[in-house]
Formats: structure tokens, sequence, C-alpha cells
């Protein structure tokens, strides 16, 4: 359908220079959506298995220190609090490495800004008449998808589990 749409094809013959991907190969399209997909359920499951329980870790600490601690006259408790909150504070620190080096692994910005190109380039088709859905492809946000890298390996392109999808598994 994008290249029966001029304006499309144009956008798309632009982003190919710009991304090295052929944005008219229905079949690299399809392997891109994939691969796009597997990587959002890759971030939501490293979100949810860290984030939720250090926010809940977090919570309560907070909530503890609302509820009993601020009444503690002697400095033992407080202190043993203070070691218990700044284990806290470390924990989320790796947390924070952990989701980086997902998020920011180069081959994988690779793919969502090509993702990114693709879906701005179905909606250039739709806009002129094409009939695609009006969220397609959504896979969520596409963090630090912004930055094309043209020096990284291309490991994306490889066919099987080696792709992105399964590179940090």
């Amino acid at each position: 359908m994008i290249a029966a749409v001029p304006e499309a094809e144009r956008a798309a013959q632009e982003a190919r220079r710009e991304l090295r991907f052929d944005f008219l190969d229905d079949r690299a399209v399809l392997e891109l959506l994939r691969r796009r997909h597997a990587d959002e359920e890759d971030m939501f499951k490293a979100g949810f298995v860290h984030g939720v329980p250090l926010a809940l870790v977090g919570h309560g600490v907070v909530l503890y220190w609302a509820a009993v601690a601020q009444y503690w006259e002697t400095a033992a408790p407080h202190n043993a609090y203070l070691a218990v909150a700044i284990t806290v504070v470390v924990t989320q620190f790796f947390f924070a490495r952990s989701v980086m080096s997902h998020w920011g692994d180069p081959v994988r910005q690779n793919l969502r800004a090509r993702a990114a190109a693709y879906r701005k380039i179905a909606h250039i088709a739709r806009r002129v008449g094409a009939d695609i859905p009006a969220h397609y492809p959504h896979y969520g946000p596409y963090p630090f998808a912004a930055t094309f890298r043209p020096d990284v390996d291309d490991r994306e392109q490889s066919k099987g589990n080696e792709a992105v999808g399964h590179a940090n598994r």
C-alpha cells in the first residue's frame, strides 16, 4: 500500500538511504515489526520484573518512615533504617543500569529508529487515503529511537534466534 502512495513512497526511499532499510519490502517490514514487538515485550518485562518490586519496597520504606521511624528516639533504629534506605537506593541504581543497557543497546536503537520511521511512512500513506488503521503500527513509545547509529554492526538484519529479539536474553 505504501508504494501506491507517491508521497509515502518518496518518504520510504528517503528513509531507506538514511536508515539502510528497504521500507517497501513487505517481508522485511513484517520482520522489522515482529522484532520491534519482541523488543517492546522485552522492555516491558525488564521494567516489570525489576521496577515493580523496587517501587513496592521504596513505597514501603517511605510509609514505614512516615508511620513509625520518625518517632524513634534512639540513634540505632534510625541508623538501621538509613542502612535499609541506602540499600534500596543502591539496588535502584543497578536497576537503572540494567534498564539503560537494554534501552541503550545500539542495535535496539537502530531497530526502534527504523520502526519509528516506518510508522511515520505508514501514517503519511494513511493521510493520503491508503487503507491503513489509525494506530498502525503501534508498540508503545520509541525510547532512544531518535538516533540511528550507522557505525553499529547490523545484527538485526540477520536471520534466526541471534536477532535483536534474542540478543540480550
